[in-house]
């Protein structure tokens, strides 16, 4: 970490436009993102669909969704000793190759078991590709462009929900729900066209590579004590958001009333939203401050999940109101964390940290989609009962985790003391 870049978090800077190599990776980068996370927020609105289809229950469909993030956090883990020891370019070829070969076996499952074993496949190559993307963006971007990066690169959960999500759930009422997987498998290879072709390498960080074995580069990650706040915070916010999301379509349809065939302008009206939040978010966090814009998020975020879990039958518009609403705070908390915990790592140590990082991500949601399954449950008419209790499990997390930020900040800022005086 250079002493330009933690000044950043001191001194204002002057906004950079992108280069044009800058703007060309990040399209791809977002691409990239767009086809993991609509491969896993899929899931949600399919869920009204994927049970009865395959003669599933609530708790069946959570353990699905379960076992693609504890599949995740595995490789995660497994991946962190080796993720600063090859070319990120090469390293991100071989993982989305894994994964759409994962997405191919979910499209050709015909029971759960098969598609419970697809979900595991896919979820232990995707589950390191968002670390090695970050561990990209934090390589080619300096801090004080960082929060503008993954701004635009975070826009693709936005457009999953815009573009991915509404045809998905087209394809499904007019196919089948194994022509999503499918559409997804097609992206895919339009994205590693795209990397093959258009992506430089990212090499830069092998000449800071001292000869250990992966085993010890991953136990000098986990020892870096200004590390485990950040890890922490990012275990607190997965608990949170893996809570609600697997049973997102089934609560509207069944609890609020919202018709099966509504649901794509839910998603595609809330995405609309995103696509715009994400980059004016990422903006006003690399402006006035990381932290101050993921306090805003978390507390606008925690309002609207209280409003959300406590509603009963609604009209569309106020499902697309509140839905809207928990989209501004869900990207004013995630973006401005991931930018501030990006300065954090040393520039050898990027790949693990952000390796842990999402092993501790997908194995925190994995364990709350199992807690989520085993809270909820059904009324003869297939409504779900204590979801309630899911959305107050969610705020205490955010609230514990507005504290562990505070201390994340604090860490950075020091850091750049340390080096303005060393300097």
């Amino acid at each position: 970490m250079t002493d330009q870049t933690l000044a950043t978090l001191v001194v204002p800077q002057k906004s950079e436009r992108f280069s044009g190599y800058q703007s060309l990776l990040i399209v791809l980068l977002a691409l990239t993102q767009f086809t993991i996370i609509l491969d896993f927020t899929i899931m949600s609105p399919l869920g009204a669909i994927l049970m009865p289809s395959l003669h599933i229950s609530a708790g069946q469909f959570g353990v699905a969704v379960s076992a693609y993030a504890f599949s995740a956090g595995i490789s995660g883990i497994l991946a962190a000793g080796f993720a600063d020891r090859f070319d990120r370019k090469r390293l991100l070829l071989f993982l989305y190759v894994g994964f759409a070969l994962g997405t191919v076996l979910c499209a050709m499952a015909a029971s759960y078991e098969v598609l419970l074993v697809g979900r595991i496949v896919t979820g232990l190559f995707s589950g390191v590709i968002g670390s090695v993307v970050l561990a990209v963006i934090t390589d080619r971007f300096p801090l004080q462009m960082r929060g503008r990066a993954m701004g635009f690169v975070q826009t693709a959960f936005a457009a999953s929900q815009v573009l991915g999500i509404p045809v998905g759930l087209y394809l499904t009422n007019h196919w089948s729900w194994h022509a999503s997987f499918l559409a997804i498998v097609a992206l895919s290879v339009l994205a590693i066209t795209g990397i093959v072709v258009a992506m430089e390498p990212v090499n830069a960080h092998l000449r800071l590579q001292r000869g250990e074995s992966p085993f010890r580069h991953l136990i000098a990650t986990v020892r870096q004590p200004r590390y485990r706040l950040a890890f922490a915070v990012t275990t607190l916010l997965a608990t949170g958001g893996y809570m609600l999301m697997p049973f997102g379509s089934a609560y509207i349809v069944r609890n609020l009333g919202i018709d099966m065939a509504q649901l794509p302008i839910i998603y595609l009206v809330a995405g609309l939203f995103g696509i715009v939040t994400g980059p004016i978010v990422g903006v006003v966090s690399d402006k006035l401050g990381k932290y101050p814009t993921f306090v805003f998020g978390a507390v606008v975020s925690s309002i609207m999940v209280v409003i959300y879990t406590n509603l009963g039958h609604v009209s569309l518009a106020t499902v697309i109101v509140v839905n809207v609403l928990m989209f501004v705070g869900l990207f004013s908390f995630m973006i401005p964390s991931q930018a501030l915990m990006s300065a954090l790592p040393d520039e050898g140590q990027r790949g693990s940290f952000n390796a842990v990082t999402a092993s501790l991500q997908q194995l925190s949601g994995g364990l709350a989609s199992v807690l989520a399954a085993a809270i909820i449950a059904q009324n003869p008419d297939g409504s779900l009962i204590r979801f309630d209790w899911l959305g107050y499990i969610v705020i205490a997390a955010t609230l514990v985790s507005v504290i562990a930020m505070y201390f994340v900040q604090k860490t950075v800022t020091l850091q750049a003391g340390a080096v303005a005086e060393a300097a």
